[in-house]
């Protein structure tokens, strides 16, 4: 059913054209006195509830239960009290227009629903809860050590070598299977117990709240979800039932309950900038409200979505601040990760914060940050309105984060244009000054980024290149002179596959021959480099799952909806790069390492949010300080010298003090090297080293 909008509504170019509930709970609410239905419906001329058996027509016993007249209040609800506990029914609204038409809506503030979210879902939250569920709580884990893993939940299991149950194949239970291991190698560990082993500390869930680019019933295609249809309902592919609403919801927790137990947070990706499409249940409840539009009538489009949420309108911004709360308290989420932030208003994402802060006795370490850009332009705003953009950052809350894509473009090179290098591939002289701001968080220059707590640290995410395929078509660009197609406003670089499928053996580089071997080898040192660089900058690091394993989708930079093998993580290729998996957990233990200064006077290595002191060298190397640790990244093919004597090595008590090779991402560096003049460090080419103070 398409909205109608032929008949009048009131002047929505003002701020607010109606009523306001800013207080009544809205949707199905389960009390011990029954249960409450409230619809925020101002410009409806008459409401119908309509209780059902079942989640959507066509469901074996799917039957009508009832159907009743809301009663109409002050602040523009409609409301309909039921002395029953009513959990489990589906049900829907009929808005009925002083014109005559009527339009069929789900609830846009249920928190529960059927198969494909057609109909809502009273949910008595109680009855969901999984076994120990009282005992979940945040996992210890100061923001200090908080290092992201960011995935999608099919793509953790989809993958049939990975040893997941069949049953549990791409959906929330299999984070629950601990133990599981790669077919034909158990001595490889997948799954819950890969990640101990790697040891990061967060995952972010790709879109988990119910989304409209799946078919619930058969599951046939693969997306990444970010087409919301209801937010405070999860999604039901992948549950086992899609059918029953309350196992998606108890699924949902089975997982959380899971990765806390391995001591690992879980941060939710959110999408309040747009929706599935503009007729959605929002637009529907209130036509013109909900929906940003520009002084002709069109539809904004910010987003590349046809459809920017209107955030700054009261009504939107209550449900974006009672959503996330909502997740955060019943689903025990550790933190939010905001889709296109840039759309959304300031004012909206320090009252989501806010609203955090006050859940007792975790809500300040409870993390929000986002991506502080837009697709394009959406519509003019209130001049009072500020975006939480670029421009905006300075006037959000001190605790909400934002991606820094200038350090991912400073160190890896330009995400739009493939060939283009960054520090570690082949612009290292061009990119040296920006990266030696990079590693401090950018927090003393000119443009400041705010504090250390504030910058998300990446070289990738889902979006755009992996960081593999990024590198391999830099170089190959640069180093095999393959061809680059130029488009609007992006490039393409034709790599050869096998780079792709960066098959180190012995036989397999011989059979690629020398120069595409070579090509491979540099792309595996700037790898090295590039998340070297990120594991020790101030601020949060970040990571897509995989990059860990040279992960390829062999050259898509936007495989929302390309087949799952593709997107899949793969397991095999895992267990080939695991030396590289293994330089990735040293770094990440080093990161979370809390050891003693040399002095014994000062406890903490300050990795998350200490000065990075930048050391003086002749030419383009990385060289800084943090603390009793001492940083050199190489990206040429030059050898490097750092001088001792400019490093701050002075004797403590008399006693003279070493720099101690700690270790390199081409092998370990041996020997102390002691301070005075005359005395170097040697940094071998394309290579990151580490030394400690001894």
């Amino acid at each position: 059913m398409t909205l109608v909008d032929s008949f009048a509504q009131p002047n929505t170019s003002v701020a607010e054209p109606f009523p306001l509930c800013l207080e009544r709970p809205l949707g199905a609410v389960v009390t011990e006195t029954g249960t409450q239905f409230a619809l925020w419906a101002p410009s409806a001329q008459k409401v119908t509830l309509r209780l059902f058996s079942r989640g959507s027509m066509g469901e074996s016993g799917d039957a009508l239960i009832g159907q009743y007249t809301m009663r109409p209040e002050s602040d523009g609800s409609w409301t309909y009290d039921f002395a029953d506990n009513m959990h489990g029914v589906y049900y829907d609204f009929l808005i009925e227009r002083d014109c005559g038409s009527v339009d069929r809506i789900a609830d846009p503030w249920a928190r529960g629903a059927g198969v494909n979210g057609r109909r809502s879902m009273v949910v008595d939250f109680s009855r969901t809860n999984p076994d120990g569920w009282y005992r979940d709580h945040m996992p210890d884990v100061p923001l200090a050590q908080t290092v992201v893993w960011e995935t999608h939940v099919g793509d953790f299991s989809n993958d049939p070598a990975g040893g997941f149950p069949e049953s549990h194949r791409g959906k929330y239970l299999a984070f629950t299977d601990d133990g599981t291991s790669l077919d034909g190698h158990p001595d490889f560990p997948t799954g819950i117990a890969y990640l101990k082993k790697l040891g990061v500390t967060a995952v972010q869930l790709m879109p988990i709240y119910d989304f409209g680019s799946v078919d619930e019933e058969t599951c046939d295609r693969y997306n990444w979800g970010y087409d919301p249809v209801n937010y405070n309902v999860p999604e039901g592919s992948y549950s086992t039932n899609p059918f029953d609403g309350s196992v998606r919801i108890r699924e949902v927790k089975q997982m959380v309950q899971a990765l806390h137990n391995a001591g690992i947070k879980v941060i939710m990706d959110v999408v309040y900038n747009h929706m599935f499409s503009p007729d959605n249940w929002f637009e529907r409840s209130v036509p013109d409200y909900f929906l940003r539009r520009k002084p002709n009538g069109a539809l904004a489009n910010g987003s590349g979505c046809g459809c920017d949420m209107a955030t700054e309108r009261k009504m939107f911004r209550r449900f974006i601040v009672e959503s996330v709360t909502f997740w955060a308290r019943e689903y025990h989420m550790d933190g939010f990760r905001f889709d296109l932030m840039g759309l959304i208003d300031v004012d909206t994402m320090n009252a989501v914060r806010a609203a955090l802060d006050e859940i007792p006795g975790r809500g300040r370490d409870i993390l929000m940050y986002g991506e502080p850009w837009s697709a394009g332009a959406t519509a003019p705003l209130p001049s009072d309105t500020v975006l939480a953009d670029k421009s905006g950052l300075s006037k959000l809350d001190s605790r909400i984060g934002h991606f820094c894509d200038t350090t991912r473009d400073t160190i890896k090179g330009h995400v739009f244009f493939s060939d283009r290098p960054g520090y570690v591939n082949g612009g290292m002289h061009e990119n040296v000054a920006a990266a030696r701001e990079a590693v401090d968080a950018w927090r003393r220059g000119k443009h400041s980024e705010g504090v250390a707590g504030q910058v998300i640290q990446y070289v990738s995410a889902h979006d755009d290149l992996t960081l593999w395929d990024k590198l391999c078509a830099s170089f190959a660009a640069g180093s095999l002179g393959s061809t680059v197609a130029e488009g609007v406003n992006e490039n393409t670089v034709d790599v050869p596959k096998v780079m792709y499928d960066a098959d180190f053996s012995a036989e397999g580089l011989a059979g690629v021959g020398p120069q595409i071997a070579a090509a491979l080898t540099d792309v595996m040192d700037a790898n090295k480099l590039a998340v070297g660089i990120t594991l020790t900058s101030a601020g949060i690091p970040f990571m897509l799952s995989g990059e860990e394993f040279a992960r390829t989708k062999f050259g898509s930079s936007d495989s929302y909806d390309s087949a799952k093998e593709l997107n899949w993580l793969d397991w095999n290729r895992a267990w080939q790069k695991r030396d590289l998996i293994e330089y990735y957990a040293k770094l990440i233990a080093l990161r979370k390492s809390d050891p003693q200064w040399f002095d014994g006077n000062r406890n903490d290595p300050q990795w998350f949010d200490g000065n990075r002191n930048i050391v003086d060298t002749e030419g383009d190397e990385l060289v800084f300080r943090v603390g009793d640790y001492l940083m050199a990244a190489n990206p040429g093919r030059h050898v490097g010298v750092i001088d001792v004597a400019v490093t701050g090595l002075e004797p403590i008590g008399g006693i003279r003090r070493y720099w101690c090779g700690l270790g390199s991402s081409v092998s370990p560096v041996e020997g102390n090297v002691s301070a005075g003049d005359g005395d170097y460090l040697i940094v071998p080419p394309h290579t990151f080293a580490i030394w400690r103070l001894q």
